[in-house]
């Protein structure tokens, strides 16, 4: 069973510890980098870390300021890659986002030159937008009314 679990006292050590592979290591935030980001935006920043029964796999940072939410920085960790684990996380992140906060359009943003991070997403449905911002493209998965 995968699921998001916020970062606390109990596990904030272990989430340090994750890793990227060395491929991807330039287009991903380190997760010290992405939890000081959080704790400075604290008001609308939602890191988590991702387990896969009862396992840290992985790390997301989501932000939900000015009624934009986002997918900031998302990795699963080198050991646990090519499981299925960053697909089904990616949609759990989603669906976070659009129950607890009416999400209609989720934005994240991908390193240009980062085409296996685009294909990803592209596969889950984002898309690009014209929106290039200091060398990372926003691509965007627009929600359906239910």
């Amino acid at each position: 069973m995968l699921e998001l679990r916020k970062i606390n006292s109990d596990n904030y050590e272990e989430c340090l510890n994750l890793r990227t592979t060395d491929t991807s290591v330039e287009f991903v935030d380190s997760v010290a980098f992405s939890l000081a980001e959080a704790w400075v935006f604290y008001e609308e920043s939602r890191p988590f870390a991702i387990y896969a029964d009862n396992v840290m796999v992985g790390f997301v940072s989501m932000s939900i300021g000015d009624n934009n939410p986002q997918i900031i920085n998302f990795m699963i960790d080198s050991r646990f890659q090519k499981r299925g684990y960053g697909s089904a996380a990616a949609k759990l992140c989603i669906e976070y986002l659009c129950k607890e906060f009416n999400a209609r359009r989720i934005s994240l943003p991908v390193n240009l030159e980062n085409k296996t991070a685009r294909k990803f997403w592209s596969s889950l449905g984002f898309e690009r937008s014209d929106n290039i911002e200091n060398g990372y493209l926003y691509m965007r998965l627009y929600i359906a009314e239910k």
